[in-house]
């Protein structure tokens, strides 16, 4: 009987250590997202490039595997990368363990990574017992193969707006809108998928509890919380929430308003919700322990075009005319990695962009330049994070008692020193403001 109990209490004591969170108010969260490899040039972002981050972060999410709508399972969205023999990704991260012992490698599923159209699959999968045991069991799979310490679930609900308060001619254009089909999806089904979401947490944690395996949440940009989220009912599950709280204004959502993208509080005239600090409310009213609150930062600009019908003082909202040109190294239009805007920010051949600072540390910072009447060339509008910014949400973050900061992603931030030098420069600012 003796034996009986002190294995009992060698098995709680065991579980109870690998519940401590040697991080618990400090976590640099860094996402890694792989196929930024794919890229050319300068902006290509190998496993090599990972490691001067390493020393920075406390958390590694690889990013990101998807899941087979037919059956419900993990699945590789980059299987040459991933688990192929020329790369094995999968393998690979993980072994950075071995030079950094303190690092948690998880792999994150989702993340934005499908498109829109086939984004439901992400709550069919959460309606029936079956589906949502074939998830978990590939789950176990993939763990015990790739030696990954957890999971964290980007889960890519479909965006549903908040409902707003309309006057009488406000209610009759959305009402015209939806007869033609504008507006945001309508969940048919939402009490009884935030129910089977719940259910899947909690069905989940089970299994990786006794494995010391960790299980995440990253709250994508524009997911309606208070729609697929039960708060009360999934944080005692969850070892931490990751609130991806910036892209609040986009070139693509927004492509006639340029603004702030990732502001930490409200300001005049914007929606109240979209913000860090209502995102981080929400959270803390509804049960959530600050400790497990970790706040997203990111490491890319957001960028609009600028016509003569824009202002030329620059000052947000500011009319706009969609995105702006691609940069060189990251591709995309409407997005500037921290690197290229370092050189937009400097440039003397092209002409300059003028920066503005934030010293209301609420808002976040900016630069422009404006239309050109004379040559009728276009202007630029680039909303962006810098040391500075970062330093200051990360300081929120303390002022807050919350659990740390993420940062979204490492291959957008200047990870080969560009700016000032030093790599990864986002990430310094905020990690030592903690």
């Amino acid at each position: 009987m003796k034996v009986f109990i002190f294995a009992a209490l060698a098995v709680l004591i065991f579980e109870a250590s690998l519940a401590v969170d040697t991080h618990e108010h400090n976590k640099v969260v860094c996402y890694w997202n792989v196929t930024s490899f794919e890229r050319q040039g300068p902006g290509k972002f190998q496993l090599e490039d990972v490691r001067p981050a390493l020393s920075l972060c406390t958390h590694l999410i690889y990013g990101f595997a998807g899941i087979n709508p037919d059956t419900f399972e993990i699945v590789s969205l980059n299987p040459n990368l991933d688990t192929g023999a020329g790369y094995a990704y999968y393998r690979l991260s993980t072994q950075l363990k071995k030079s950094f012992p303190d690092l948690k490698v998880y792999l994150g599923i989702g993340g934005n990574a499908d498109p829109y159209e086939e984004t439901h699959k992400y709550l069919t999968l959460t309606e029936t017992s079956e589906a949502r045991s074939k998830f978990i069991n590939s789950v176990n799979r993939i763990l015990n193969d790739h030696d990954f310490d957890g999971i964290d679930l980007a889960w890519q609900f479909p965006p549903v707006k908040v409902k707003k308060n309309r006057g009488t001619w406000g209610s009759l254009w959305h009402g015209i809108k939806k007869t033609f089909g504008y507006g945001k999806f309508k969940d048919d089904k939402e009490q009884e998928h935030r129910d089977g979401f719940t259910i899947l947490v909690r069905d989940l944690k089970t299994q990786l509890r006794p494995k010391g395996k960790a299980l995440t949440l990253t709250v994508l940009p524009h997911i309606n919380a208070s729609v697929y989220y039960e708060a009360r009912l999934l944080s005692p599950n969850l070892d931490a929430i990751h609130l991806m709280t910036f892209d609040q204004k986009t070139p693509e959502r927004n492509p006639k308003e340029a603004d702030y993208p990732a502001p930490v509080y409200e300001s005049y005239g914007r929606e109240p919700q979209d913000n860090i600090d209502s995102s981080v409310r929400y959270w803390l009213v509804n049960g959530t322990p600050g400790s497990k609150i970790v706040v997203g930062i990111p490491t890319y600009a957001r960028t609009w075009k600028l016509t003569s019908e824009s202002q030329i003082s620059g000052v947000p909202p500011i009319v706009a005319e969609g995105p702006g040109e691609p940069g060189p190294h990251s591709g995309i239009p409407g997005l500037l990695s921290y690197a290229e805007v370092c050189t937009k920010l400097t440039e003397t051949n092209l002409g300059r962009l003028r920066r503005v600072n934030d010293p209301s540390k609420k808002y976040g910072s900016y630069a422009y330049e404006p239309y050109n009447g004379d040559t009728g060339a276009e202007g630029l509008w680039v909303g962006f994070e810098d040391t500075d910014t970062a330093g200051n949400k990360a300081s929120y973050v303390k002022a807050k008692g919350l659990g740390g900061v993420a940062i979204f992603d490492l291959s957008l931030d200047d990870f080969r020193g560009v700016c000032n030098g030093d790599k990864y420069p986002i990430i310094r600012g905020a990690k030592y403001k903690l």
